[in-house]
């Protein structure tokens, strides 16, 4: 394996891991640099990262990021390719959306008749980002078989199509991302130590939202900016003081994506609705009822979230079916991250049976199929978890590779 101090600037401080002969890289704290335009960070952790990769993108160095579901690791990777000399494209995999069966045909490419449906000869995604780029997300996700073709293919630039003994070339530079830890996964014998080595060559920790919150009010004015544009809004909505001041203290358990989602919704709910000629004022009121819940109505003037119906009341049965989803979804969702943790720390969670979500009342409402319930589900998950797919999935008691493969079969991709 190639030291990776020799193609580092020496004003980089490098530092090994407890584990194999990669390095991580220990972020310069006397270091600053100008930011891009798209990158938005005035914390000191984020101007240092943006600081690292300004010194490694002109390298080939492979570079794995770490970091939570929306914290942004797509952007950096999309930086460090536009940093870079590379002359062709920036391409991005999500190892976690294809099927199994599908993704060595998809990184490899396949020959005419290699299988079933091979009906003629495809390149695949080492070759599409020749001379580029190519951005393998969620590699946590890559089966354990695929892991070994994988590492050949990084490490000497060659592989094979499916169904041909002809080897391919590529000059790809790979850059991954994680929002798992690949350590754990490595003791647990799920991910091959020899490939989680080569990836880390140097390795990013992208923070989540919640300990970078000084880049908090500049995200908020960039992000309004663009929705105003987005959905045609006369003019810039203003933030109460006591509004930006509940942003900047909210936790941000989806991290960049959920600030993003929370105020387009602000700004859709509050600006473009009201029907006022003066200027848009997102008061502390609304944003409170935006973060407590997922948006059950819409009255003109406010949002509110659908509560239980008093005693001896009955209010539309539907409400109260969404509610008790919410409930268990959580529920589920809480479930399964104590059993994470109990496996991390080496004990073994008790059985439980698997808490199921509600059927649809029937009363006078139609039976709905086993598939409609499913995609309401979904859609319930995912957007009681701001679109994070991670939690979604834990909550509904499925893999994330699954939900990938249900949302393509449902067409809900893009929803």
């Amino acid at each position: 394996m190639p030291e990776t101090t020799e193609i580092l600037p020496k004003s980089l401080a490098l530092r090994p891991k407890s584990l194999g002969n990669g390095f991580e890289v220990a972020l310069p704290r006397s270091q600053t640099a100008p930011l891009p335009a798209h990158v938005i960070a005035a914390s000191e952790e984020m101007r240092e990262i943006v600081s690292v990769v300004r010194a490694i993108a002109p390298t080939a160095i492979t570079v794995l990021l770490i970091g939570e579901s929306g914290t942004g690791k797509e952007v950096f990777a999309e930086l460090i390719h536009d940093l870079s000399a590379r002359k062709g494209p920036f391409v991005t995999v999500n190892c976690g959306a294809i099927p199994e069966g599908l993704i060595e045909s998809e990184l490899f490419g396949h020959e005419k008749g290699a299988f079933t449906g091979a009906i003629g000869q495809r390149k695949g995604f080492f070759e599409a980002a020749q001379d580029g780029t190519l951005f393998l997300d969620e590699i946590g996700d890559m089966p354990l078989a695929l892991q070994v073709k994988l590492l050949r293919a990084i490490e000497t630039g060659a592989f094979t199509r499916v169904g041909s003994t002809t080897p391919q070339k590529t000059n790809a530079r790979i850059i991954a991302a994680t929002n798992r830890d690949l350590e754990i996964d490595v003791r647990a014998g799920t991910f091959r130590s020899d490939l989680y080595y080569r990836l880390r060559a140097v390795m990013l920790r992208i923070p989540p939202l919640r300990n970078r919150r000084e880049d908090i009010p500049f995200l908020i004015e960039t992000m309004l900016e663009e929705f105003v544009r987005k959905h045609r809004i006369g003019q810039m909505p203003q933030l109460a003081p006591e509004a930006t001041q509940l942003l900047i203290d909210h936790e941000w358990r989806g991290n960049i994506r959920e600030l993003k989602n929370t105020l387009e919704q602000l700004v859709v709910l509050v600006c473009a609705v009201q029907k006022s000629d003066g200027p848009c004022i997102i008061s502390a009121r609304d944003v409170e009822r935006s973060l407590a819940s997922s948006i059950t109505g819409w009255d003109g003037q406010q949002f509110e979230r659908a509560l239980p119906a008093p005693t001896g009341v009955r209010e539309n049965p539907q409400s109260e079916r969404e509610l008790i989803y919410r409930a268990l979804l959580e529920l589920r969702s809480e479930i399964a991250e104590v059993k994470d943790m109990l496996r991390e720390r080496g004990m073994t969670a008790p059985a439980t049976n698997t808490l199921a979500l509600p059927a649809a009342a029937t009363g006078h409402q139609p039976i709905k199929s086993l598939d409609e319930l499913e995609t309401e589900a979904i859609e319930q998950a995912l957007n009681f978890y701001h679109g994070n797919r991670r939690h979604a999935a834990s909550a509904l008691g499925i893999s994330e590779r699954s939900l990938y493969r249900k949302l393509k079969e449902k067409g809900l991709e893009q929803g």
